[in-house]
């Protein structure tokens, strides 16, 4: 019985593993854009291997965040650009980048366009946000005494297994 559980705990993970396998090898584009999910305010960075490997220089164009040019990366061959999201933007809308490098390679990209990410805590009905000192320490001082407690309590119980 034992090992059943375990057998089925290793097929899940597998099987979890598994189903990312298709969405790792569909990504096989020349362009590399750091965040896919971008806000209004922040920077955006496209890097492309795909040019030249002697080329020291391209230009890139954002729909949403205009002209930008690329110049020699961290890697060998690598062409890397930034630009800024407008603070204007419209989150929920997809922004297509157009790269240009020698000789004559042309590569577009699309990606999205996301709300600002909140800041500061969350209000979920328990006192104020600013409050984190004691309450927070006394939370964790009892989560680490229940941690103990189940340790002691798993150690020592009877277990009819042990021969």
């Amino acid at each position: 019985m034992r090992y059943t559980h375990l057998g089925a705990g290793i097929g899940l993970a597998l099987g979890a593993l598994g189903l990312q396998i298709p969405a790792a090898a569909a990504d096989d584009s020349d362009v590399r854009i750091d965040s896919w999910k971008a806000y209004p305010g922040s920077t955006v960075t496209v890097s492309t291997s795909a040019c030249d490997p002697d080329a020291d220089y391209g230009k890139g164009n954002s729909e949403v965040g205009g002209d930008f040019h690329l110049f020699e990366g961290d890697e060998e061959g690598e062409l890397t650009g930034q630009f800024r999201i407008p603070e204007g933007a419209r989150p929920g809308s997809s922004d297509t980048i157009t790269l240009k490098c020698p000789p004559l390679t042309k590569l577009t990209e699309t990606y999205q366009v996301i709300g600002r990410p909140p800041a500061g805590s969350v209000s979920a009905g328990f006192g104020p946000d600013e409050d984190t000192g004691t309450k927070l320490v006394l939370g964790g001082g009892l989560l680490v005494t229940a941690a103990a407690g189940s340790v002691v309590w798993l150690r020592r119980r009877p277990n009819g297994d042990r021969t």
